[in-house]
């Protein structure tokens, strides 16, 4: 089991690069994530949902994501709530103190996910959530030391030399969790070095004095892995705005924002900078495109949208000739209204005026669409494939000009001068000859060399070759072989005077 010293440490890129590398060395691989709270999901090939982080672990160990490779899915609609995704479907909504109560009933769902999916493999590579440091958490945890000792597995931390402080995280961790779970850890990685690693080799040592854990590898700081999809919306927060582009897209960043990851194949075009307008910035006025996003509540967030003030930044935009694009939730808010009549998102019956940019209406339902599809773009012809994951039908006049055709059916909608227009398929940018025309259409051809598909892949390749390179992949591999970690005595940390 794969656990960090915090959130945003690697941790889910490492299990990626650990899944490719030990699934090339001819094991079968899976990867699991007891908990995870995310925004950003992935449908399955047995019709559920899960962490797009363990979709793309599960593509690194080269088979289709299933449920099991992520039992449990906190999806956030508020500060202090969340939708709870039990085994791929929706089981309701938590709050945060309720969920603390509620997942020892959990526990058993879990842990027959991981029986289930360690039947089928050679090595399951778990990956944890936020930190086992997190000891006011401790109780009835299923993310970390709780899960770890449920299923009996070896731990390996993982912490990030790149933010500071990386001694004391280590040192810390220890210093807090109990004595049998520090036990538990099998050793740690220095993750996101920058530099010179022998001039870490003091950190080390000092490390194992205080902790009487063993280093697993230094593992320099990987720039590629900008190219993978990230996990986590804290992501957004480090995005810079490439200059001297031809093309200019702009993002607006909901406070509920869903599959960003949509927009990492506009991010690797050479000729286009993307933009992620954070809150309390304008959209931008050079804007060529502004795509408004998916949202896990968009009722909350066109009500954020508004507050911003980018509503009328949208108007402004069309009027000097720019286009705007909405998916799924961002495709919602373009229309005319949406309403909530069972009350899926917030008190029964709530209705909101949308943004009017669309002729059509949407009805928040509580059926639920989990499906991969393809199709084609209906003005380019250009093939397109992704999938769907929302709740609601949108209908309306707009809708008899559909932006997509997918599995013989009409989908999205397009405005009678053609300057906006939605549909619901997430992965809509992944498909070269779709996301090529598009930038053709905005004044520029794409770059014709980039197959995003196979740059994935590629880079998938080159991570598990860094692990391999930084890490002691063998030993790694012994301490999962050997089950009990007691049959890997550890040195003793060292006595205080």
């Amino acid at each position: 089991m794969i656990q960090g010293t915090g959130s945003d440490v690697g941790k889910s890129l490492v299990v990626a690069g650990l899944c490719r590398a030990f699934a090339r060395r001819g094991l079968t691989v899976r990867p699991f994530k007891p908990q995870n709270m995310s925004n950003n999901a992935a449908v399955t090939v047995d019709g559920g949902e899960i962490g797009r982080a363990q979709a793309l672990q599960a593509r690194a160990c080269g088979v289709a994501p299933v449920t099991d490779m992520n039992p449990v899915l906190l999806k956030p609609q508020s500060e202090i709530g969340a939708q709870v995704v039990v085994q791929g479907r929706i089981w309701g909504n938590a709050k945060a103190r309720a969920y603390q109560a509620l997942k020892g009933e959990l526990l058993p769902k879990v842990l027959e996910s991981f029986r289930r999916l360690s039947a089928q493999a050679d090595l399951v590579i778990v990956e944890g959530a936020g930190s086992p440091a997190e000891v006011n958490l401790r109780a009835g945890d299923i993310a970390n030391m709780g899960f770890a000792e449920a299923a009996d597995l070896p731990v390996v931390l993982v912490a990030d030399i790149d933010r500071g402080g990386v001694i004391a995280t280590l040192v810390g961790s220890h210093a807090v969790i109990a004595a049998a779970e520090a036990r538990r850890v099998a050793g740690y990685v220095i993750n996101k070095f920058r530099g010179d690693v022998s001039l870490f080799d003091d950190g080390l040592r000092i490390i194992a004095e205080h902790t009487g854990w063993s280093s697993l590898g230094v593992v320099p700081f990987f720039p590629a892995a900008a190219r993978l999809p990230a996990e986590d919306a804290v992501a957004l927060s480090h995005s810079r705005v490439a200059e001297d582009r031809a093309i200019k897209v702009a993002v607006p960043q909901l406070a509920r924002i869903a599959n960003f990851d949509d927009f990492d194949p506009l991010i690797a075009e050479p000729d286009v900078a993307l933009d992620f307008v954070e809150p309390g910035r304008a959209l931008p006025g050079d804007a060529d495109l502004v795509v408004l996003p998916g949202s896990k509540a968009t009722l909350a967030d066109l009500a954020f949208l508004r507050d911003q003030g980018w509503d009328l930044d949208l108007h402004a935009h069309l009027r000097r000739g720019g286009r705007v694009l909405g998916i799924c939730g961002g495709y919602q808010m373009l229309g005319r209204r949406v309403s909530d009549p069972q009350g899926i998102e917030g008190p029964a019956g709530e209705t909101a005026e949308g943004l009017g940019l669309l002729a059509v209406e949407t009805r928040l339902t509580d059926e639920k669409t989990l499906q991969e599809v393809q199709g084609r773009h209906l003005e380019s012809g250009a093939g397109v494939r992704g999938y769907e994951i929302h709740v609601g039908v949108t209908e309306g006049p707009d809708c008899a000009r559909p932006y997509l055709e997918l599995a013989g059916r009409p989908e999205g909608a397009v405005s009678d001068d053609g300057k906006a227009a939605g549909c619901y398929l997430h992965g809509l940018f992944t498909s070269d000859a779709f996301r090529q025309g598009l930038l053709a259409t905005l004044g520029t051809r794409g770059h014709a060399g980039l197959a995003y598909e196979s740059m994935v892949e590629a880079t998938l390749d080159a991570l598990a070759g860094h692990l391999e390179d930084h890490l002691e992949m063998d030993r790694i591999l012994e301490i999962a072989q050997g089950g009990e970690v007691a049959r890997f005595p550890l040195p003793q940390p060292r006595q205080a005077p």
